[in-house]
């Protein structure tokens, strides 16, 4: 069985490439540059979002696709620009697989496409947000909603399709924890803004499983929170701070200083709701890190 995947190079991306092959997969990665594989089972085929060129033959022999291309939102300060790059890398690659569909051939029977937890909006509130409550009206919510109408299209064309709502993604190398437990490390790292913003979070391994899961549970289908464990940015940090056997003696870092440096992209440091996982836990899956205590303890350890 034939898996595409986009956005592969990336931190999900080569997690799920690894595991992907493990059970015995044929992946193809989609990139922007010719390379060559010398691993078993590993090819990559070039595309062009822009030049709206792709390989045909590739995408149509492939039995399930894997949708996880976009720019990075932390990249840089969300200049008008920079959003639609944000939104164009999302929804122009989807609608380039699409359109490679719609216009011939092909065996593939699913789509599951990456989304993000924070479409319900970024904002701070007593909610517990399920996947059956509408999308913000904020910028990343904007992005997830046309990041997913561009994956539901696919439903057009009789395929199966799935999207994770994907929390922060912690592992024990370029994940966002890396950040969060750099300044602890050094001693002055401290909660940010008032520190009750929920934090909405899953390690990497459980995030491959979902989408193995993905691929193999044909009663899989719609929306699903991608989404261990909720906790405030507070209480992150001060865990992380325990774990590390680190002090906490900093204030906290002024909102209005985030502010400054980040410009409206500080809203994703300072606002946060929690999100409910009983959707994908009620069609079987389990979580092997379900907390942060445990998720900490695993990516923390060297």
């Amino acid at each position: 069985m034939k898996v595409v995947i986009t956005g592969g190079t990336g931190l999900v991306g080569q997690y799920l490439q690894r595991e992907l092959l493990a059970l015995g997969y044929q992946v193809v990665v989609l990139t922007r540059r010719n390379k060559t594989s010398t691993t078993k089972g590993l090819s990559y085929a070039v595309w062009d979002i822009d030049k709206k060129t792709i390989d045909t033959e590739v995408v149509c022999s492939a039995n399930f696709i894997i949708h996880l291309a976009g720019a990075n939102i932390a990249d840089g300060r969300w200049t008008k620009k920079q959003k639609q790059i944000i939104i164009d890398s999302r929804v122009k690659s989807a609608s380039l697989l699409f359109d490679t569909l719609q216009n011939n051939k092909h065996n593939v029977s699913t789509f599951i496409s990456a989304s993000g937890a924070d479409c319900y909006g970024v904002k701070t509130t007593d909610q517990i947000f399920k996947e059956s409550d509408s999308f913000g009206t904020d910028f990343l919510a904007n992005v997830c909603e046309q990041w997913e109408g561009a994956a539901n299209q696919f439903q057009d064309l009789g395929i199966r399709t799935v999207c994770l709502r994907t929390g922060i993604v912690f592992a024990k190398e370029d994940s966002a924890l890396q950040k969060i437990e750099k300044p602890i490390r050094l001693g002055i790292g401290s909660p940010l803004g008032l520190g009750n913003q929920v934090m909405s979070f899953i390690h990497i391994k459980d995030l491959v499983a979902m989408y193995i899961q993905a691929i193999q549970n044909l009663k899989m289908e719609g929306a699903y929170n991608a989404v261990a464990d909720n906790n405030t940015n507070s209480t992150v940090t001060k865990l992380i701070a325990s774990v590390l056997k680190k002090p906490l003696f900093m204030p906290n870092v002024p909102s209005f200083v985030l502010k400054l440096l980040f410009g409206k992209m500080a809203s994703i440091l300072l606002e946060g709701s929690a999100v409910n996982n009983s959707k994908i836990k009620s069609i079987g899956f389990t979580f092997t890190y379900p907390d942060l205590a445990t998720i900490l303890k695993d990516v923390l350890t060297k």
